[in-house]
């Protein structure tokens, strides 16, 4: 790649999306001197989007695959019970069946997983620092905050049952510190005593509000310049390997260079680029106590119930589920359900019995490649477009320096990092 020439008109990228990974391209596009449109029919960080309900995790020592060595002896489980934790819609299963079987075989052996934790530790390591920038220009600094994550257990044993997860964290360089029960006891008095053992992992950081954040950071690139194409991206024109235009709704946007920011609906604009790219949606959910009377003191996780419990600037939010179902099924809200009886069983005494309506329900789609792993480099049709999504539940955390790299691959400038591990080619390979 060639550092662009200042005597020539800055090149216009168009970024597809206006979610975190988004709007964090636009703004490093912006710093790079590159004249930038976002092609959205939406507002940012509205309640549409992912980045709006998520769990609001900096975690920077989330670099373990969905998938570990043995997850195979789950599936039967997956299928039989629509309320698990992680579970396949029957209806859905004949089309998810390949992405699942990759899902799999990506987490086969602890090599597999170290390897994957290696290349996702290069993307999170320092991103509470990230983003704690990003925020401060964007004006809304209060809204990141790095007082470390809490992993609670009822048991060391049942820490123990995580053993592979936490060592292979160790070799990426996470540090922690163990909380025996005496520590939980002072430091989470709320929390139900069933729990008698933690993780603190201090580097970690938290979003207040994920939706108001990326709301924030999308004002803050028109502010810096950044125009607004409001229509859905359809596809690109391309000419002789060279992008030409993005297609929309409302016509062509003439442009030099492309970056696919729209999460899990980002397939089939890649697949228009040359790159089929196997994304399936992981439907989350979550639950919101407007003004709950007990609750965590840190954002913690509960491995009994696999759901993340967060103080929000709105309330108290339980996030957490798999759900293998696609973009266009209907919610299972009794999946928000199962989230919110387990966050009351964490806090005795949480809320004095709050309206059904109070409690705030939402689902949304984490956009997840079978590895665990997104997909950043440039596509197959042309280096002009550039991928970049596929984050799965690293999406909020993984997106400042995924707009770091994104931008430089639009820019036509290197990156220092080494993105093989990334690249949307991988799974063409095989």
């Amino acid at each position: 790649m060639n550092t662009p020439d200042p005597s020539e008109p800055p090149r216009h990228v168009a970024v597809i999306g206006t979610g975190a990974v988004g709007c964090a391209t636009a703004i490093e596009a912006l710093r790079l001197g590159l004249r930038v449109t976002l092609v959205e029919p939406e507002a940012a960080g509205g309640s549409h989007a992912t980045s709006y309900g998520n769990a609001g995790w900096l975690s920077s020592h989330s670099v373990i695959p969905p998938a570990l060595p043995g997850a195979w002896r789950r599936v039967p489980g997956w299928l039989a019970d629509p309320l698990g934790p992680l579970a396949v819609r029957w209806p859905y299963l004949p089309k998810a069946l390949p992405w699942l079987l990759r899902y799999l075989a990506s987490g086969w052996t602890e090599a597999r997983v170290q390897r994957t934790a290696h290349a996702l530790r290069a993307l999170l390591v320092d991103a509470p620092a990230l983003h704690q920038r990003l925020a401060g220009e964007a004006g809304v600094p209060q809204l990141i905050e790095q007082r470390g994550l809490l992993h609670v257990f009822r048991s060391h044993e049942e820490f123990e049952g995580e053993a592979l997860a936490w060592r292979v964290r160790a070799r990426t360089g996470v540090q922690w510190v163990e909380w025996d029960e005496a520590t939980l006891r002072e430091r989470e008095p709320d929390l139900d005593p069933r729990y008698r053992f933690a993780i603190h992992v201090p580097e970690a950081g938290q979003c207040r509000d994920p939706g108001r954040y990326v709301a924030a950071l999308a004002r803050h690139a028109q502010s810096q310049g950044a125009e607004l194409w409001p229509a859905r991206a359809t596809g690109f024109r391309l000419e002789g390997g060279r992008l030409r235009a993005v297609l929309t709704e409302r016509g062509e946007l003439p442009c030099d260079a492309a970056v696919i920011c729209a999460g899990a609906r980002s397939a089939a604009l890649a697949a228009a680029a040359g790159t089929p790219v196997p994304l399936e949606s992981e439907r989350g959910y979550h639950v919101q106590v407007p003004q709950p009377t007990r609750g965590p003191r840190l954002p913690m996780m509960a491995a009994d119930g696999k759901l993340i419990v967060h103080w929000m600037e709105g309330g108290l939010r339980a996030a957490g589920q798999v759900e293998i179902a696609g973009l266009h099924a209907a919610a299972d809200w009794r999946r928000a359900d199962i989230l919110y009886r387990h966050l009351r069983s964490m806090f005795e005494g949480l809320a004095p019995s709050p309206e059904p309506d109070a409690v705030q329900r939402w689902l949304g789609h984490r956009p997840s490649t079978p590895d665990g792993l997104p997909c950043i480099g440039p596509s197959a049709a042309s280096p002009d477009v550039v991928l970049a999504f596929g984050h799965g539940h690293v999406g909020l955390g993984g997106s400042a320096r995924t707009g770091q790299w994104a931008a430089r691959l639009a820019a036509g400038l290197p990156v220092q990092q080494d993105l093989a591990a990334f690249s949307p080619l991988r799974f063409q390979r095989r």
